[in-house]
């Protein structure tokens, strides 16, 4: 319930983000596909991503298409670390940390790995 006591849906829809107050910095949405929305007539691409926006975030982080769980998992850990121990803006982050494990030749090198994820939004 919310605090008139309205039922709060199981689940986010697309619909709901347009009717709300959710100014943030940042949002990530780290599963796959996050940044897919459907091409409407008149309105151009619609999907998580505008939604969220609307409802006032700043930028949003989505991944384009299928992304490995554990691959991600290290890459966020990563852009995190880049963000609260560097001191780094979100499109800087998320550059360092696809970079560090670019450079580091370890198994998470591969761009299959990290380069599905983006920042919609105020890139600075």
């Amino acid at each position: 319930m919310d605090k008139n006591g309205k039922q709060i849906p199981d689940y986010l829809r697309l619909a709901d983000l347009f009717e709300q107050d959710y100014p943030a910095e940042l949002i990530v949405l780290s599963a796959c596909e996050t940044g897919l929305g459907k091409n409407v007539s008149g309105e151009g691409l619609v999907g998580l991503t505008r939604g969220l926006m609307y409802a006032g975030a700043a930028r949003v982080a989505l991944s384009l298409w299928q992304v490995n769980d554990e691959g991600t998992s290290v890459l966020m850990q990563e852009f995190y670390k880049q963000m609260l121990e560097g001191n780094l803006t979100p499109p800087q982050a998320l550059r360092a940390a696809q970079r560090k494990l670019w450079q580091e030749g370890s198994q998470w090198r591969s761009p299959h790995y990290w380069a599905a994820f983006t920042l919609q939004g105020e890139w600075r």
